[in-house]
C-alpha cells in the first residue's frame, strides 16, 4: 500500500480520496479550506454508507475505518510523505501552475504526479517540474468510486515505468487504465464538451427544453444521462473552463462556449453543487 497525496477536496478530490482509502491506501487530503475538508469528510462518510446500503462494493469496510486512513490538512508540506500525488484543483492554468511550483521542491524525488485534468496538456504541466518523466494524466470520471476505468494520458516525456506503476496503482482500486496520448481535451472531453456545449446552444435557441434534449439521448439513444444533466453533474463552471482551454489550445471556433452557459455560470447557477443549473436540485 502507498501513501497518496490528494490535492483539492472538492467533488473530484474527495471521490479520489475515498477510492484510494477504500482500497487500503493511506491518504493525505489537502485543501486551502478547513470548511471544505470537513465537508469532504462528511460527504465521504455519507457516500460509503450509501454504497453499503445498496451493496455497490463487495467487502466494503465501515466508513469510520475508511475515514481513519484519510488525514486532512491545509499544509502542502505534509505531502513530503507521499509516494503518489493526485492533483484535482480547478481547471484553470494559473491555479494548477501555482500548485506544481509549490509542491515540486517538497515532494520526494521519486514521487509520481497524477494530473486529474479534463483538458490541460500533461506535457505543459510536466514542464513546470524537475520530473517530467514522472508526470502523467489521470482523468477520473464522476462519481469516482463507481467508475470502472480511468482515461490515462501519456505526456511527451512520461516514462514507461511511470505508466506501469500507475496502471498497477489504478488496478489496486479496481480501475482499468485506458491509455491515450496528450493533446488538449484528450479523447473524453474533446468530444463530450462539444456535445454538452451544442446541447446548451439548442436550449438557447429554444429548439427544445432541457428535459426534452436529455430525454432524446436517454430514451432514444439509451444514454444513462443526457448532455445537460451531465453538465450539471460535472459543474457548469468546470465545463466552461474546459471549453475555454480547448478554444485557446486549438483556436477552433467549434469550442466557443455557449453564451447561455457562460451567463449561467456568472449567475452562480453551476449545477448540482449550487442547487441550480439546467435543472433544480
Amino acid at each position: 500500500m502507498k501513501t497518496i497525496g490528494v490535492i483539492g477536496a472538492g467533488v473530484m478530490g474527495r471521490g479520489v480520496a475515498q477510492s484510494f482509502a477504500q482500497a487500503g491506501h493511506k491518504v493525505i487530503l489537502v485543501d486551502i479550506s478547513e470548511e471544505v475538508l470537513d465537508t469532504a469528510a462528511e460527504e465521504i462518510y455519507n457516500q460509503i454508507r450509501m454504497l453499503m446500503l445498496f451493496k455497490k462494493v463487495e467487502g466494503l469496510e465501515p466508513p469510520e475505518i475508511i475515514l481513519e486512513r484519510i488525514h486532512r490538512t491545509t499544509s502542502l508540506e505534509e505531502l513530503r510523505e507521499a509516494d503518489i500525488i493526485v492533483e484535482n484543483v480547478n481547471e484553470q492554468w494559473e491555479v494548477k501552475k501555482e500548485v506544481y511550483v509549490q509542491i515540486d521542491p517538497i515532494c520526494q524525488e521519486d514521487c509520481i504526479y497524477l494530473v486529474n485534468t479534463s483538458c490541460i496538456s500533461i506535457t505543459k504541466i510536466a514542464a513546470l517540474t524537475k520530473r517530467p518523466d514522472r508526470v502523467i494524466g489521470t482523468h477520473f470520471m464522476n462519481p469516482v468510486p463507481l467508475k470502472s476505468a480511468v482515461e490515462v494520458i501519456k505526456g511527451m516525456d512520461t516514462s514507461e515505468q511511470t505508466i506501469e506503476v500507475v496502471t498497477e496503482l489504478l488496478s489496486s482500486i479496481g480501475k482499468e487504465t485506458i491509455l491515450v496520448n496528450d493533446y488538449p481535451g484528450f479523447v473524453s472531453n474533446r468530444i463530450s464538451h462539444l456535445f454538452m456545449n451544442e446541447a446548451a446552444f439548442v436550449l438557447q435557441d429554444q429548439v427544445a427544453s432541457a428535459r426534452e434534449v436529455d430525454d432524446i439521448f436517454v430514451k432514444c439513444y439509451g444514454h444513462t444521462m443526457g448532455p445537460l444533466e451531465t453538465a450539471d453533474l460535472i459543474g457548469l463552471d468546470t465545463v466552461m473552463d474546459s471549453l475555454d482551454v480547448l478554444y485557446e489550445s486549438y483556436q477552433d471556433p467549434k469550442f466557443r462556449c455557449c453564451p447561455l452557459l457562460r451567463k449561467m455560470v456568472h449567475a452562480g447557477r453551476t449545477g448540482r453543487k449550487s442547487g441550480e443549473g439546467f435543472y433544480s436540485y
